[in-house]
């Protein structure tokens, strides 16, 4: 973090400034206090940090920003620390004049993300989103990790309510947005895929009226937003609907995939170190944000081929003679496709086995959705499927009579069954949303 002045912070947040001083780092974490720094305390359902301001104050920091004045200590007092956070991430964020793209969507948005810090790396060194940290709290603390140094920068945007996203792009200010597309996920507090998209284009917020969007014509929600928005809208296609940038010939082998990319009138061919068309459009949205930020096509390709899949986000590996894909990060009917599509189009020596367990999240609509997985099943070319949890057993409703299916709400028991029936050549996918924790029958099965 560059240097701000307390001064500077206070008259930000419209508060009193305690004392004259020189920040080189936030912190709302008493473990991890260098010299200048100042302490932010959060209130979060679990903890309070106004619990440790004294104790950050002796071990270091020059003052905190609280809701309440604590007694004799150096305090910037506002209304809502949270909020703080976000103001102080925007006054920082408006030190750097770069491309800054913010990137949201129902499913894939962190795979997008990554493409996108691939493919500007190629020409600028581009700070990322790191592991999880896309909600209120960890996208203003990625923004404040910007130096000089820093070329560009990719903030990935999630959100479970209204309002969110609205906080978060108006911190951040992106000069490019992006949207992967809408499903199903958090339906349960946003009501409907139309909700859905209303909380997703709050990213436009805190934009320029002539930033662009990029975004997804192959979604039926989205796909009209080019002739619904003033500000530019850029889109991408893998089902041939009229597009800016566009995929044909994509072909799939051994975990990686080529395609050729149509843009202006030109063809390209592509490689991406992944599999499934949903990659393809990620890819895609890659490609138009290098363009945007003024790449050239061979810095752009370059950048997608330098992917590598990582962590719980269906990471391809062999273990044991086997083929698995493991996805076990989110689920969404959507996503659930992407993967079951990946496993039927996987050339395989053995069997073809998905492992699938609850999408949760899904309200009301949760019976109806997890029935139409099933469905998906039935179609998707696979031998053996195993439903874990009891939503999933209407995935085994409905996925039709020349699959085997085995269905179990017990981790013991399916790895088990697992272990007695996969074989040399199998591939498997195993997909669920994280809190059914399948990462973990895979170590069972396999090891760390």
């Amino acid at each position: 973090m560059e240097m701000l002045t307390l001064r500077e912070i206070a008259q930000k947040l419209g508060t009193v400034c305690p004392v004259d001083a020189e920040i080189t780092e936030i912190s709302t974490d008493t473990r991890k206090l260098p010299e200048g720094c100042l302490f932010l305390a959060l209130r979060g359902k679990k903890f309070d940090g106004h619990h440790f301001v004294r104790q950050a104050l002796e071990s270091g920091a020059v003052a905190a920003v609280t809701d309440v004045q604590i007694e004799n200590l150096p305090c910037l007092v506002v209304k809502d620390t949270g909020k703080a956070l976000l103001a102080i991430a925007n006054l920082y964020r408006n030190k750097f004049n770069i491309p800054i793209v913010a990137v949201t969507g129902s499913v894939g948005k962190t795979t997008t993300k990554e493409l996108i810090a691939c493919v500007l790396s190629e020409k600028y060194n581009t700070l990322k989103t790191e592991a999880n940290l896309n909600n209120e709290i960890g996208m203003p603390k990625t923004l404040l990790n910007l130096t000089s140094q820093h070329g560009a920068a990719v903030l990935e945007m999630g959100m479970n309510h209204f309002g969110e996203i609205s906080n978060m792009t108006n911190s951040a200010e992106p000069t490019i947005a992006v949207i992967t597309n809408i499903g199903f996920s958090h339906v349960e507090n946003l009501g409907s895929q139309e909700g859905i998209k209303k909380a997703k284009l709050e990213i436009l917020e805190g934009m320029k009226a002539d930033a662009p969007l990029v975004t997804n014509a192959d979604d039926k929600l989205l796909c009209t937003l080019k002739s619904e928005l003033s500000r530019p809208v850029y889109t991408f296609s893998t089902q041939g609907n009229p597009a800016d940038v566009s995929a044909e010939d994509i072909k799939e082998e051994n975990g990686v995939t080529t395609f050729t990319i149509c843009h202006d009138g030109k063809k390209s061919l592509a490689v991406l170190p992944a599999v499934g068309e949903h990659n393809v459009k990620n890819a895609l949205a890659a490609y138009l944000v290098g363009t945007l930020a003024g790449m050239n096509e061979q810095e752009i390709l370059c950048g997608l081929a330098k992917y590598q899949p990582t962590g719980m986000r269906q990471n391809i590996m062999e273990k044991n003679g086997q083929i698995i894909i493991a996805d076990c990060y989110n689920a969404s009917p959507d996503s659930m496709q992407a993967g079951l599509n990946v496993l039927g189009n996987y050339l395989a020596d053995g069997r073809k086995i998905a492992v699938l367990g609850d999408m949760l999240e899904l309200g009301k609509m949760s019976e109806t959705l997890h029935s139409r997985v099933g469905e998906m099943v039935k179609n998707a070319g696979i031998d053996m499927l195993f439903c874990y949890g009891t939503e999933s057993r209407k995935i085994a409703e409905h996925a039709g009579e020349k699959v085997q299916i085995f269905c179990t709400d017990s981790p013991e028991i399916l790895t088990q069954k697992l272990r007695e029936t996969v074989q040399e050549g199998d591939v498997l996918l195993f997909k669920a949303s994280h809190g059914m924790h399948l990462e973990n029958i895979i170590t069972n099965l396999y090891g760390a």
